[in-house]
């Protein structure tokens, strides 16, 4: 963190770096150009209490200088007078937001740099009377927190599109499903009651009209669109508005009869246009933005509002008209940069391989339903679609849920809701739990019970439901903090997608410091997609992210000869049929899935082989050491070879000694238990750990292995007495650990095996020889290494 921050006016608007008098001014130099890049500020300093070093972080201009600039040389600098008209009132207004404190949020921390930063970039953009602003942040950043922000300064300063301040703002949360919105509502609830006001279909259709009593309205796309089908006319000429027509939007299918409906026989359009002031659009990818999507028509129909934009999908060529419809971004903070900055989750990677992980028919399997292709090799994208076998998904099942632990929260991702229902059962079916809740589906399908159980799932107090099963609808806005697993039973083809759903687990909580990808589909080959993190290469010549340079300029489009429309409505009956039904169309969901049963024993033959990787934050695949040390730092260097680390480790006392040590420089038990899970050695011994980390060649063994290997050797010159107890000494290192075998632990582990320390010395001999023979035997223990 940047030692100090000049505040004035409540912006950040200079960084200083301090450095010791016994260095040089420019040791602080570095430092400074990366605070302030982070913070986009223009100005940063060095010091050393002798010297002042500045930065111009705009123009480059850097040199000594003989004191800081004022407060208001600072202010004036990052936010240059013009003498524009109006100039004037976006002074007043810049000035009126910064005077707004952050409001404290209950459970929230303080803002974070990149969350003030798009607030900060937001209220500037809206000071200077922009229209349509956008911000690009990665999923668990805090959208909703920094929109709540954003909120509460225009509602503190009286903001509103006259920038008169004579009313409160009239403020529209839209998004595109109920959770968002929901969660949304809740988040601003600092607000006084009687001005949120939580827009619902039921209690329209309750009161036969939209409610204007409140200053922020939450609502999805939907609700906004619902219509009187009763009120709404049929265009028998057969004539198609543009989507584009705020006032007359079409809802109807090629297949199905053209029906126009004017706005005021939607929901959205009891409203006057001017009626909100600003209107906040959740997951803007998804819905509004769409040139080709219904809802653009609500946006477009409250053009005056201000509108802002959230979304966690940077430029791509599939969301270019999310950018084209709001402009670039103001800010933009990037998962790779989340979890660099530590505000974001790492996680590794489990990628899971099975012996029928693809299948060709055989004659000794029996079809159930369907009709099989014989000699088809059937794919990853084909299962739980057109085929399926549900011994292949059993035991998929059976691989995570022995390998994962079952104490933990987990989503598991589906091919299709039935998939989803299947795979539910199934891990009820394994399940360590006996509570009837603990693996539940929640998908579109679902309704309430659904929503319910997402709610009790994203309760970080609650620990029912543990796993959901999903298809399509958990990839985006789910905002549980305590999701220790990613499970992947269906492809992922769209990297938009693939980051949204990755994102799931990123969201931090106490304990929890990185979450795994159960990867059974090879999702894992989306990290070297080249749009992964950051912004997509756009062409050198136009600048376009889809090329237009190239192309030959397309003639406007005519009308058609036989609707007259444009697009044309009619062509789309002649449509190739789908490649898979052969159906015009396509009938493939509701089409018959082949159900196959694999012959008695074949699924007992199943094999699967699950290998453990860990990645960067920019989708590098790095050793298990970077991922340690991007975690908690570099292991200090306390041995210098697996031999010393083995001859400190064979003693108690000296292992004592070097945990002391790898304690007090940050490595303590947590930590140390941490490492252990992330390398899959929960059941090995610290030692194991601590010597895979120095060399990964060698793999961490159980206790169980460690002892069974060196038991010969221990019990060799043991008499019957002192084998029954080392025996005993080593079943309590295999259940719990190395701390069994630490010398304070010897006492109770006497007491426990013979009652009282007297007895174990009438078995054992004097304190001096029980005390050689605990030491003496953990030699043996450590000694050799073990294939």
């Amino acid at each position: 963190t940047a030692d100090y921050v000049l505040v004035y006016k409540g912006i950040k608007l200079a960084v200083v770096e301090a450095k010791s008098d016994d260095l040089g001014v420019g040791e602080g130099v570095a430092q400074a150009k990366q605070y302030a890049e982070k913070l986009q500020l223009k100005t940063t300093y060095s010091t050393n209490g002798k010297e002042i070093y500045s930065i111009c972080m705009k123009t480059g201009a850097e040199g000594l200088v003989l004191d800081y600039l004022t407060p208001e040389q600072l202010w004036n600098k990052s936010f240059p007078k013009k003498n524009e008209p109006g100039s004037e009132l976006v002074e007043l207004w810049r000035e009126k937001f910064s005077a707004i404190p952050f409001e404290y949020v209950k459970d929230k921390n303080d803002p974070r740099y990149y969350q003030e930063i798009a607030v900060q970039k937001t209220l500037e953009a809206v000071a200077n009377n922009a229209q349509r602003i956008l911000l690009t942040l990665a999923t668990g950043t805090g959208k909703t927190f920094i929109a709540f922000q954003i909120a509460w300064k225009l509602f503190q300063t009286r903001w509103n599109l006259k920038r008169d301040g004579s009313r409160r703002p009239r403020i529209l949360f839209l998004a595109d499903r109920n959770i968002l919105a929901n969660q949304a509502f809740n988040a601003f609830s600092a607000f006084p009651e009687d001005a949120l006001v939580r827009i619902s279909p039921k209690e329209i259709s309750k009161k036969g009209t939209v409610p204007t009593n409140g200053s922020i309205f939450f609502t999805i796309f939907q609700t906004f669109m619902t219509h009187s089908p009763a009120r709404a006319k049929s265009n028998s000429e057969g004539q198609r508005p543009s989507l584009n027509n705020a006032d007359a939007i079409p809802l109807a299918t090629a297949a199905e009869p053209i029906v126009e409906y004017k706005t005021e026989q939607f929901n959205f359009g009891q409203y006057p246009k001017d009626y909100f002031d600003f209107i906040i659009i959740d997951e803007c990818h998804r819905g509004g933005a769409n040139d080709e999507g219904n809802w653009r028509g609500i946006l477009e129909y409250f053009s005056p509002a201000v509108q802002l934009g959230l979304t966690a999908t940077p430029k791509r060529k599939d969301n270019v008209d999310t950018y084209k419809y709001f402009g670039e971004p103001v800010y933009v903070y990037s998962l790779k940069e989340g979890i660099n900055d530590g505000f974001l989750t790492p996680f590794k990677v489990k990628r899971i391989k099975t012996t029928l992980d693809d299948y060709i028919y055989t004659s000794d399997d029996q079809i159930i339903e369907g009709e099989i292709e014989e000699g088809k090799l059937y794919t990853e994208p084909d299962f739980n679609r057109i085929i399926e076998i549900k011994a292949r998904e059993a035991k998929r099942v059976q691989v995570y849920m022995d390998d994962a632990n079952q104490k933990e929260k987990a989503i598991i991702f589906c091919a299709t809701q039935d998939h989803a229902a299947a795979i539910r059962d199934l891990v009820n079916q394994y399940k360590k739990s006996t509570d009837p809740n603990y693996c539940v589906r929640v998908t579109a399908n679902d309704g309430e019970i659904g929503e319910q159980f997402l709610r009790e799932f994203q309760d970080n107090e609650k620990t029912i439901p543990t796993i959901l099963t999903t298809s399509q609808k958990l990839s985006t806005g789910v905002d549980a903090r305590n999701i220790r697993n990613i499970v992947l039973m269906r492809p992922v083809e769209q990297i938009i997608e693939f980051k949204q759903i990755v994102g799931r687990g990123t969201r931090l909580f106490d304990g929890k410091d990185f979450f795994t990808i159960y990867d059974f589909v090879d999702a894992y080959q989306r990290f070297s997609d080249p749009e992964w993190d950051g912004e997509a290469l756009s062409c050198e010549t136009c600048g376009q992210l889809v090329c237009e340079c190239q192309t030959v300029p397309k003639p406007p489009p005519q009308p058609c000869r036989v609707c007259g429309q444009t697009p044309c409505v009619c062509e789309k009956k002649l449509a190739a049929p789908c490649e898979i039904c052969g159906e015009l169309n396509c009938n493939c969901n509701k089409r018959q899935k082949v159900k196959v049963k694999l012959k008695d024993g074949k699924e007992r033959e199943i094999q699967s082989m699950i290998a453990t990787s860990f990645w960067s934050a920019d989708g590098r695949p790095i050793s298990a050491e970077d991922f340690l040390n991007n975690l908690f730092g570099e292991l200090p260097n306390l041995f210098k070879s697996e031999d010393e680390l083995r001859t400190l480790w064979s003693n108690p006392i000296t292992r004592r000694t070097l945990l002391e040590k790898l304690d007090a420089a940050g490595f303590g038990k947590d930590e140390l238990t941490t490492l252990q899970k992330l390398i899959d050695a929960e059941k090995s011994d610290l030692f194991d750990v601590l010597e895979y980390v120095f060399n990964s060649d060698i793999k961490p063994m159980t206790r169980e292995a460690r002892v069974a290997a060196a038991q010969a050797t221990i019990f060799a010159l043991l008499d019957n007495k002192q084998k029954e107890f080392i025996e005993f000494v080593l079943s309590k290192y295999i259940e719990t650990g190395v701390e069994e075998l630490d010398q304070e632990k010897l006492p109770i582990l006497l007491t426990n095996k013979y009652q009282s320390l007297e007895d174990a010395k009438d078995i054992l001999g004097n304190v001096a020889n029980i005390s050689k023979l605990f030491i003496e035997f953990q030699q043996h223990l450590y000694k050799q290494k073990v294939a």
